[in-house]
This record gives structure tokens, sequence and C-alpha cells, in this order.
């Protein structure tokens, strides 16, 4: 995995496994890897891997089963694309919207070319 220096790497972190979550590569209930699991696989520090998944408890997306492990919540799925999608609307439509506005685009052309690469 590479790091983007513009962003912690907890939160990256965070965004690799809801990815995971919502391709249902993980899905809700599912065991997911341990923190010493994730930290060799992914090269970083333990610590690290252990902010992503107090971060991601926070969010009601995964929990602990101590001695277990950690797995995916009952409505992670949901709590996970909700978290995902208040990021886009408050972090990416902004910018995103300007340059419409500065490319003189509409919604009825942007429609058109999201139709168009739906299928």
């Amino acid at each position: 995995m590479e790091f983007n220096e513009k962003q912690a790497i907890y939160l990256q972190l965070a965004d690799h496994f809801i990815e995971n979550i919502l391709v249902e590569k993980w899905p809700e209930q599912a065991r997911i890897p341990s923190i010493r699991e994730m930290a060799v696989q992914l090269e970083v520090n333990p610590n690290t891997v252990t902010r992503t998944y107090n971060y991601l408890q926070e969010k009601g997306i995964i929990h602990n089963k101590r001695g277990i492990g950690y797995f995916v919540t009952e409505g992670g799925y949901q709590n996970a694309r909700e978290l995902k999608k208040q990021e886009f609307i408050h972090h990416d439509m902004p910018s995103f919207f300007r340059k419409m506005e500065l490319l003189d685009m509409d919604l009825k052309e942007l429609h058109q070319i999201y139709e168009a690469r739906r299928y």
C-alpha cells in the first residue's frame, strides 16, 4: 500500500479497510485480520493499526470480541457507507462543483457523462 503524505496513515488505513467492507471482502460479522497481521501485511507500526481499529470502532464499523479478534459490526456496512458519503459530500464535492463552475458544466451534462460511464 502506498501512503499519501497529506493524510494521516491511520486514516488511509481506515479508508482501505472501509473499501474492503464496501466491496464485501469483509462482510458484516466477519472476522477481520488482527492488528499484528495487518501491521505485518501493510508494513506499518502496530500502534498505527491499533489507532485505525479504534477509529473504526468509534464509527460503529468494527468491534472487538476480547480474546477472539475484531469483527465487522452488524450494520457496519451501512455505517461505513454513510461515513464515506459524508466525507464525499463535505470534502470532495465542494472542489468538484467549483471545477464544474469554472468549466461551465451543468448537471445535465454531468448526468450524461455519468450515464455513459455506467454502462
